[in-house]
């Protein structure tokens, strides 16, 4: 059973202190993910090579595919939990956590494996050449061979925790790796003169301790935890493999396109020069910000919406979404117009490379702009997750990257030319909320019906 404090959240805490009390913890460690992430770029930048930031570059989309992999089984696990737990299931809530880890577990091992047994024929397709393959290598052997395991495992904990409502826990698991990564990253790239690889030794060991930390969590709060790593409770029956792959699928799939978009880009940005190639780089790393708070919000109040879904409180679930959209929106806007008028400020505090500068912010102005339009279509998506939606929340996904982007940073880059790549950018976050909404409103008036 769910602990009386986090039950009392889900069905009687006003909306907006609910809201709060789950999203900001989200949030807030979704921030110091991102800020560790720019702190590779930041460091590795301050070496003054810009292979080195280009092949950081580089590596990103194979290393977010470890992100979709967790978004996978633990979102996809997360929303059985809290739905489980809504209906009075703990039974089925124990099994779905227990298959979600270990399923996690064992695709990061095979995944990490593969792609650096394969670095000769992947590297070269994301762009790499001669100047950064070498960098690359050293990169990739910690941060994936290696690291795979520990990164999934970290972000599916925080995940699975936060779906029986102990948020902020899940979110001071997430946030303590990111802060132990920034420590990390001047000793071992700047200090021990490791650079490139030094960056990767510091993300490897700040994932595994944030393992060790969920670790020790789920053994002090044994018998509150629903959440269970024992191999005798994974099961590949009563529908949990199903219902976990379909419902995390979405947030694998908008991963796994935003990493063929990356390497699109790179590919494209690498015609053009390295320093063509950092400037993206380091541009789509701080565009992250307003990303993250949309990721952080959307995902902090899963619990809460697919509790109250389950157990037909529509009224409070509309409440939850409703003042959702309004936060979020709303941060949305401010981070938009600090990254507009920042822009080279911001560039040049990661390299002084003249080149590398002109146009990393030329490319942070051009895809901040619809920074506004991520929020809309990340809450509607993580909604239709919440309550158990398959398809809606995949198409959805898939229109924000891939679909449209890819095909938008050819014709673009063939009609203006390197500058015409970024635009790919605010033109699919456009359509991608627009499809959102399309979706949303049918969905919203019915539940209206219901509660009136």
């Amino acid at each position: 059973m769910i602990e009386h404090e986090n039950k009392e959240l889900f069905e009687q805490t006003p909306v907006l202190k609910a809201v709060v009390s789950l999203e900001v913890p989200t949030v807030i460690s979704q921030l110091i993910t991102v800020v560790y992430n720019m702190a590779d770029t930041f460091f590795v930048g301050q070496v003054g090579d810009p292979n080195q930031v280009a092949a950081a570059s580089l590596c990103l989309p194979l290393f977010m595919l470890l992100t979709g992999m967790a978004n996978l089984f633990g979102i996809g696990g997360a929303s059985l939990v809290s739905r489980s737990l809504g209906k009075g299931d703990a039974e089925h809530a124990r099994r779905a956590s227990a298959f979600s880890l270990w399923a996690a577990g064992c695709a990061a091992l095979v995944y990490g494996a593969l792609v650096y047994a394969c670095r000769g024929v992947l590297f070269p397709l994301v762009g790499a050449n001669e100047a950064t393959y070498d960098y690359c290598c050293r990169y990739a052997f910690w941060v994936i061979a290696l690291g795979a395991v520990p990164t999934v495992l970290s972000a599916a904990f925080a995940h699975l925790v936060r779906a029986e409502g102990y948020s902020k826990q899940a979110s001071f698991g997430v946030a303590m790796g990111g802060v132990l990564n920034m420590i990390l990253d001047p000793i071992f790239i700047s200090v021990l003169r490791l650079e490139i690889a030094g960056a990767a030794i510091a993300t490897l060991l700040s994932n595994l301790a944030a393992v060790a930390y969920f670790l020790l969590l789920i053994r002090r709060k044994k018998g509150d935890l629903i959440l269970s790593l024992r191999p005798q409770d994974v099961t590949l029956t009563r529908g949990i493999p199903g219902e976990v792959f379909l419902v995390g699928l979405p947030s694998a799939i908008m991963n796994i396109s935003g990493v063929l978009s990356n390497i699109c880009m790179n590919r494209l940005m690498a015609s053009y020069s390295n320093e063509a190639v950092a400037g993206i780089g380091i541009a789509k790393k701080v565009d992250v910000l307003n990303y993250a708070v949309a990721t952080g919000m959307s995902q902090g109040v899963i619990p809460l919406i697919g509790y109250n879904y389950s157990a037909k409180n529509y009224k409070r679930m509309m409440a939850a979404v409703r003042t959702t959209f309004i936060l979020s929106l709303s941060v949305a806007v401010l981070g938009t117009v600090f990254l507009l008028t920042g822009a080279r400020f911001i560039v040049q505090a990661f390299i002084d490379d003249p080149q590398t500068v002109y146009y990393g912010s030329r490319f942070q102005r051009i895809i901040c702009v619809t920074g506004p339009c991520i929020p809309v279509a990340m809450v509607i998506i993580t909604m239709f997750q919440s309550v158990g939606r398959k398809v809606t929340p995949l198409i959805l996904s898939m229109l924000r990257k891939g679909v449209v982007d890819i095909p938008a940073m050819f014709l673009m880059n063939h009609l203006v030319g390197v500058m015409g790549i970024a635009w790919a950018t605010p033109i699919a976050d456009v359509v991608s909320m627009t499809a959102a909404l399309l979706c949303f409103l049918p969905f919203w008036r019915k539940l209206r019906k219901q509660t009136a």
